[in-house]
């Protein structure tokens, strides 16, 4: 009588052992595919680098009476329409990896849930983080 209880136990710590495995995992898969995402996504973040250091602080004054009397870069002022638009291309192809990595990925699969992998999207400027602090460096 004592073997059927045994038995019936055996598969329940299996279980658990399982689920205990697939959390410390579930973490893993998360991280390591926002992290890969973090490196197409060097592009839009440096291109929002750029127009936050050097376009917007530009001050080209429109009614300056000389050019020279402004503080403007004018070649600066050449490339931020190029820019920008760039900008909106790859942000545009980056969110639609996201949605397709973070969102949709997870819940083609029954076992994951979108939360864990949104969260761990925050990993995404790690890669950009890591080259501009070595730029700096």
């Amino acid at each position: 009588m004592a073997e059927p209880v045994v038995e019936a136990a055996e598969p329940v710590v299996e279980a658990e052992e399982e689920a205990e495995r697939g959390r410390r995992q579930g973490l893993l898969a998360p991280a390591l595919a926002n992290l890969a995402l973090g490196v197409p996504a060097i592009i839009p973040l440096y291109l929002t680098y750029w127009l936050l250091t050097e376009y917007v602080p530009l001050s080209c004054d429109a009614f300056a009476t000389r050019p020279d009397m402004s503080n403007c870069d004018y070649h600066t002022l050449d490339h931020a329409p190029v820019m920008m638009f760039l900008l909106a291309v790859t942000g545009t192809l980056l969110l639609i990896l996201l949605l397709t990595v973070d969102v949709l990925g997870p819940r083609r699969r029954g076992d994951a849930r979108p939360g864990r992998w949104l969260a761990m999207a925050t990993l995404i400027p790690v890669p950009f983080m890591v080259l501009l602090c070595l730029a700096k460096a």
